[in-house]
């Protein structure tokens, strides 16, 4: 089902891409590989939680993005699309008991939840992150790919930690 919603998401924002964007379309492309890879390799859920919610902030990203360019304003915008992108995914993940309180817990919290919210907070902090190391070069990259690179490898290096913590 995970693989179907990357697809679909994947799909619609190859019909809406624009040349600069919030996110770069490699990233959402290795974002949602990623996300297939490790639940057909079986991975820990926490570890594909993560990508989960990269998945779901480089969506919503890409959305707010090409609703802004047709002009088309929400109320506190960005906000508003990433809220409408979680309850797009979580309920459903629910519905198909990926994410219940039985069993698969890490402190006390579902392992998809828990990775969903901290994969968010990391895919964002790359997505700073390049943007905090442009400043310190004239608003050029330092190394090819780096928009690619700094999210991607946020998510890399957390999905190492859970793998170890669980």
């Amino acid at each position: 089902m995970l693989l179907s919603i990357s697809l679909l998401s994947l799909l619609f924002f190859f019909l809406a891409v624009k040349p600069a964007a919030a996110v770069c379309p490699l990233c959402t492309i290795a974002v949602g590989a990623g996300l297939g890879f490790s639940r057909y390799l079986g991975i820990d859920d926490a570890v594909t939680g993560l990508w989960v919610g990269a998945v779901i902030v480089s969506s919503a990203l890409w959305t707010a993005n090409w609703l802004s360019s047709h002009e088309w304003r929400l109320p506190k915008h960005n906000l508003s699309v990433l809220a409408i992108f979680y309850l797009l995914t979580i309920p459903p993940l629910f519905w198909t008991g990926m994410i219940d309180y039985t069993h698969q817990s890490l402190w006390g919290v579902n392992k998809v939840l828990l990775g969903t919210v901290l994969g968010s907070f990391t895919f964002l902090f790359g997505v700073f992150l390049d943007k905090f190391l442009r400043t310190f070069n004239d608003g050029k990259v330092f190394i090819y790919f780096q928009k690619i690179i700094c999210p991607v490898l946020s998510l890399s290096i957390m999905s190492v930690i859970f793998y170890l913590l669980t």
